[in-house]
Formats: C-alpha cells, sequence, structure tokens
C-alpha cells in the first residue's frame, strides 16, 4: 500500500492534494509502483493508488481532502427530504466518464508492473460509503449514520442499493482497465450490531459479488478473485465466508486459528497482524509473525499474509521491510 511512510511518496506527491494525485493516472501510477520497488520481491500484489470515496465524488459530491482531518464533505446528506437524497437516488452516473482516470491509472500500471506483480483493484462498501456521506467526514459517534439506518430504514437501503449498482460497474471496468483481482472494503462495518449488519452491510456485500461476474461476462471478460475486508465484522466472519467472495480479510481483532476453525476451507483468508506491532520494533515484529503464522497454520498453503489494517504514519519504511522478510522466513514465503 502507497502511503505516507515512504519518503518517496511525499516526493512524487509534491505540492499536488489527495485527490489531485487520485486524478492524475502518472502520479496515481507511480505512487502504486513505489512499495514494489523498493520491497522488490517481498510483496507479491501492487493495489492501485485512489481512494474509496471517488463514488460518492461521481455521484456528485463534493469531498475535500483536509490536512490533519481527512475526508471531509462540505454537504453530506441530511434527511431523505433535503432535496439531495432524491437527487443522488434518480441521477444517472456514468462511472466510466466519471472515474476514466482511474481506469487510466490502473492500465498505466499494468503496462509498468510487466507482470512482476498481479494488481488489485478495488472500491468501498456501500454502509461505509453511506456512512461518509451522511457524517461529512470520518466520525467516533456515528450519531448520522445510525439515525438514517434506524430512522429511515428504506431510504437507507435504497440509497445502499444504488451505491451497490455503482460498486459493480466501477469494479467491472477496473478488470477492463487491467485489474487481476478487486477488494472491497468495508471499513465502518463495526459500527453495525449483528442484526444491522444483516440488513444495512452484507445484503450489499453480497450484491457486489453475486452481480460482478455477470457484469464481466456480459463485458466479454473473465471473472476475477475477489475480497472481502469487513474491518471490527468478527461477529460476522461464518456469513462472510459464505457472501460470495474467494478471499475474506481479517483485522487484528481475530484470532487466527478460530478464523480458521470458522472458514473450514470454505476461502482464503487474509490478514492479520496489528499495524501497531510494527512500531514495537524487530522483537515485537518476529514474535508476532510467529503467532500469526501459528494459528494460519505455519507455512501451509490457503492464507495471505498481511496486516489487519494499513500501515499506519510514522512507521519506519525498514521495520515494514523486516515484517515482510519474517514472514518469508518463517512462513516459508507464504503469500503477501
Amino acid at each position: 500500500m502507497a502511503g505516507r511512510y515512504l519518503p518517496e511518496y511525499h516526493e512524487a506527491k509534491g505540492n499536488h492534494d489527495f485527490f489531485a494525485c487520485c486524478r492524475s493516472p502518472e502520479i496515481a501510477s507511480t505512487l502504486t509502483l513505489q512499495p514494489i520497488d523498493r520491497y522488490d520481491g517481498l510483496i507479491d500484489a501492487a493495489i492501485i493508488f485512489s481512494d474509496i470515496l471517488v463514488i460518492p465524488q461521481a455521484m456528485g459530491m463534493t469531498v475535500e481532502m483536509l490536512d490533519g482531518k481527512g475526508p471531509h464533505f462540505p454537504n453530506p446528506l441530511k434527511s431523505p427530504t433535503d432535496g439531495q437524497y432524491e437527487q443522488l437516488l434518480s441521477r444517472h452516473v456514468d462511472v466510466e466518464k466519471e472515474l476514466d482516470y482511474v481506469y487510466k491509472a490502473i492500465t498505466m500500471t499494468r503496462q509498468k508492473l510487466k507482470g512482476r506483480v498481479p494488481l488489485f483493484g478495488f472500491c468501498g462498501a456501500p454502509w461505509t460509503l453511506l456512512c461518509y456521506m451522511v457524517e461529512g467526514g470520518g466520525s467516533k459517534m456515528f450519531v448520522q449514520s445510525k439515525t438514517w439506518v434506524y430512522k429511515y430504514p428504506e431510504e437507507s437501503m435504497k440509497m445502499l442499493e444504488k451505491i451497490a449498482m455503482l460498486c459493480v460497474q466501477y469494479l467491472a471496468l477496473q478488470v477492463k482497465a487491467g485489474a487481476q483481482i478487486v477488494q472491497v472494503f468495508d471499513s465502518w462495518a463495526a459500527e453495525l450490531s449483528p442484526s444491522a449488519s444483516k440488513k444495512f452491510s452484507l445484503p450489499y456485500l453480497r450484491y457486489i459479488s453475486k452481480h460482478l461476474p455477470g457484469k464481466l461476462r456480459e463485458m466479454g471478460l473473465e471473472s476475477v478473485p475477489m475480497v472481502v475486508f469487513a474491518k471490527g465484522a468478527w461477529y460476522a466472519l461464518d456469513e462472510l465466508c459464505d457472501s460470495g467472495y474467494q478471499v475474506v480479510g481479517l483485522d487484528w481483532l481475530q484470532d487466527p486459528a478460530q478464523a480458521v476453525g470458522i472458514a473450514k476451507g470454505r476461502v482464503v483468508l487474509q490478514g492479520n497482524m496489528d499495524p501497531g506491532v510494527l512500531y514495537g520494533g524487530k522483537g515485537a515484529i518476529t514474535a508476532d509473525v510467529q503467532e500469526m503464522v501459528r494459528g494460519f497454520g505455519g507455512g501451509k498453503q490457503g492464507w495471505v499474509a498481511n496486516l489487519g489494517h494499513g500501515v499506519q504514519p510514522g512507521v519506519k519504511p525498514d521495520d515494514l521491510k523486516f515484517f515482510f522478510r519474517e514472514i518469508h522466513r518463517l512462513a516459508g514465503g507464504a503469500h503477501l
């Protein structure tokens, strides 16, 4: 994952704001390749540099990335009667035109990779995108999100379905552009109770996994592996294993051995070391990698070694490199 932990990221980004980098195929491609170049031979895939919030942007919402604050919607959705809701629901979104810069970045990156590693495309899950659209950015309490799903459940589900339809189109076009595997990030899955998840998250994750292969067939394209990552939804692992995805990502709140027992070989599991361990130095990294490898069954195939979330700010690139090397040493080169 490209990001602030690499000094070359800041050099390539220059004075461009975050979304300007996303909209520049050349910059996005460069940022995507930086970890592959720096950790040559140690990691097994690249993920295109972009953001989950490009879908709300394509829908017509303004999204800014504020320094020190993160994503900000100046005009979030307030209620189903505020006018914007119906506009977003009824508007035809030309995903191919609006997000053309993402597809160009993917094609450019595939060409530059020259087969070294496969390339991931991705999108945000409908529930997570709805949270941002109504909260106006990140949140600790998710007051607006909870208000929407409990006070306006039918209206929420209509918007979730609209977003899910756009996700299918968006991912299909990423595959057409050259993405070889796709991932759906439900970053705010932990904000739903198990019962609420069955209404407002899982159905729309399943919608994507069910409809994407058909959309690809319509376009004359072959299906690609699909990954789902529902952060904090440890309680839904069994349902996620039956949700139509070939790979299920785990965060660090799940015990690998227990997850293997729940999955029972239905999917490939991906994860799940706490990225905070990277602050602890080599001894801590080795200990946690050993525990993770044991939990997933040692050097056996059938799991993808990864962090349980993204690399955090302030992590030293050499400590991340040590993490990669320990995976290779302790798991016999298990996929990263």
